[in-house]
């Protein structure tokens, strides 16, 4: 039987069946967890199979499963893993691995409680484009903006050639135009903790009747109520998957002289530089920064720019 995994849960993999959609417990093989042993650098036992990994399985006489084959992922979503002593070798920061084939993210943000942060918001999209992942943009709570500034972050985003939608629970502005985008695709919303991602999906789809955060008063940052990533079969061969809110969020894997190939509206400047590992920042000749200063390329974006190449090869474990 084929399925894909829509949970994991300490040693259990929750599989959909294809055909009937039925939720089976499974196991992993033994193989699976002797061939992770013999790496050198592995990560996680849960990054040997992931939600959204298409699986083969066999049932048990009591209905449960056992996977006996992991698919390879078409494409995969991850971040730096928090910092654990004893994480590696040497310590560094791993590789967390949030979900395998994707056919589209939509970043959830909002406009207040917790403010819009365009900063956070260039760092998803950076581990987005670095995994070559369809990205929308949500901008949600919009019933909030009282200084309208929705509208500036809107054009901004736009302009570079992202999507951006405007939600909003209480008045159900751009309810139904998100909902439009999300049939026969495995769509992932990844957002901070607290901007009303879980009370988005309750909207659309009632029936998931996913746990909602508030807001903490004493951080005015959103509390955690997803621990895991989840997907959800909700008909029409659409999938849903709903990811833990995150504080912060460090792309993984991306080297200083890379970092500028994922902020796409530097893509008609990078080439023209004078040196072919520029890295946008101090070197002469850097088409990037006239771009910056002729008003190409927006200050606040570069600005996110700066700030994230100085913490991109922290820590990392290539």
């Amino acid at each position: 039987m084929e399925g894909i995994i829509s949970r994991v849960e300490s040693k259990d993999y929750y599989v959909y069946e294809l055909k009937s959609h039925a939720l089976i417990r499974c196991v992993l093989r033994g193989k699976f967890k002797k061939d992770f042993s013999l790496k050198k650098d592995k990560l996680y036992q849960t990054d040997i199979a992931v939600v959204g990994d298409k699986v083969k399985f066999d049932l048990n006489d009591d209905g449960t499963g056992f996977i006996y084959e992991i698919f390879p992922r078409e494409n995969y979503l991850s971040r730096k893993a928090p910092r654990i002593r004893g994480a590696s070798y040497r310590g560094e920061r791993l590789e967390q691995i949030i979900a395998s084939n994707i056919d589209q993210v939509f970043i959830v943000t909002s406009i207040s409680e917790p403010n819009f942060n365009n900063k956070t918001v260039d760092r998803f999209l950076v581990a987005c484009e670095s995994s070559r992942l369809s990205v929308k943009i949500i901008i949600n709570k919009t019933d909030l903006d009282k200084n309208n500034s929705v509208k500036h972050w809107q054009s901004l985003y736009t302009k570079i050639g992202y999507e951006v939608l405007l939600t909003s629970i209480k008045t159900e502005t751009g309810i139904d135009e998100l909902k439009l985008k999300l049939p026969a695709k495995k769509n992932l919303f990844w957002g901070q903790s607290g901007v009303g991602k879980s009370s988005l999906l309750n909207k659309i789809y009632p029936h998931l009747n996913l746990k909602v955060g508030e807001i903490s008063n004493y951080t005015s940052k959103g509390t955690h109520t997803t621990v895991t990533s989840t997907m959800f079969f909700v008909g029409d061969n659409t999938y849903i998957i709903d990811t833990p809110g995150v504080r912060e969020i460090d792309p993984y894997g991306i080297r200083k002289e890379d970092l500028g190939h994922y902020f796409i509206e530097f893509s008609g400047f990078i080439n023209e530089c004078r040196f072919n590992t520029c890295t946008h920042n101090h070197e002469p000749g850097c088409a990037v920064v006239q771009a910056v200063k002729e008003g190409l390329i927006s200050e606040e974006r570069y600005d996110s720019y700066l700030r994230m190449l100085e913490t991109v090869e922290e820590d990392i474990n290539f």
